[in-house]
């Protein structure tokens, strides 16, 4: 497990690290894309690992994805806790990020989000969610759930509100790249920022077409094959949709809603 070692302290700042700052813009439009296609609104959050230390991760401070700006983005260690302790108020479930990047070296990026389509296929023991078409052959078969209850009793939030907690949801996540949370939402993971974009996007097209599917019959789902198929060229698609999103999500002009800046 990757740990915040004492060298880190020599490295880079984040603000004036090469190509930090495109990342930093790449995280905003993230956060704009991800409200656009109503996978959060004024609630979840993505993060992606800092290009040069690879025990910190930038991710915004406490405010709605459709308001972040550059100014909000913060770096983190993999402890969950701010580098630069400015003040500034930080998501509760911080603990999802470093958790998953300190267990997963290969990860880069990752979304977390309350998208209801995506919610009811983690209430539904009987109704598993597995990839039903060519653009999610990266969903397990099926996408486990992570059941706080089985860490934390009966009595929870169900907020990822602790170190512990976090870890608890990346062992079940394992290495999967969609871990479903029973009553709560979805955490995806990706290699690069675009393709956590991109499978946090097509995970809530999946929920919609099994949804629709299961009103009609039994629904035929990709085979364990077909889906390797179907990643092995899924870059392009992440390439060509990250393209189209960007130019959207650049002209897109967040205002505030009512409540909006108690996003945890």
């Amino acid at each position: 497990m990757l740990t915040n070692a004492a060298t880190d302290i020599k490295r880079p700042r984040l603000s004036d690290a090469a190509g930090v700052d495109e990342l930093k813009s790449e995280l905003v439009l993230a956060n704009r894309i991800l409200l656009r296609y109503v996978i959060v609104d004024a609630f979840g959050h993505v993060s992606v690992r800092h290009p040069h230390v690879p025990t910190r991760f930038l991710m915004a401070r406490r405010v709605p994805p459709g308001l972040v700006g550059l100014d909000d983005v913060r770096e983190f260690g993999l402890d969950g806790e701010l580098i630069d302790r400015d003040g500034a108020p930080v998501y509760l479930e911080r603990f999802i990020h470093s958790e998953i990047f300190a267990a997963r070296p290969d990860i880069q990026a990752v979304v977390h989000s309350h998208s209801p389509n995506v919610v009811a296929f983690g209430v539904v023991p009987e109704n598993r969610l597995r990839p039903i078409c060519h653009t999610c052959g990266f969903l397990g078969d099926p996408t486990p759930v992570f059941e706080i209850r089985d860490v934390a009793g009966d009595a929870t939030n169900l907020l990822i509100s602790s170190p512990q907690l976090g870890r608890s949801l990346a062992k079940i996540l394992g290495d999967e790249s969609v871990v479903l949370m029973r009553g709560h939402g979805s955490t995806v993971v990706g290699s690069t920022l675009a393709q956590a974009v991109y499978r946090a996007i097509y995970t809530d097209t999946n929920c919609r077409i099994q949804a629709a599917a299961n009103q009609l019959g039994i629904p035929k789902f990709l085979t364990p094959r077909e889906a390797i198929a179907a990643e092995e060229g899924s870059m392009l698609q992440v390439e060509r949709a990250w393209q189209l999103w960007k130019e959207e999500a650049a002209g897109l002009n967040a205002t505030p809603s009512a409540g909006s800046h108690n996003a945890f």
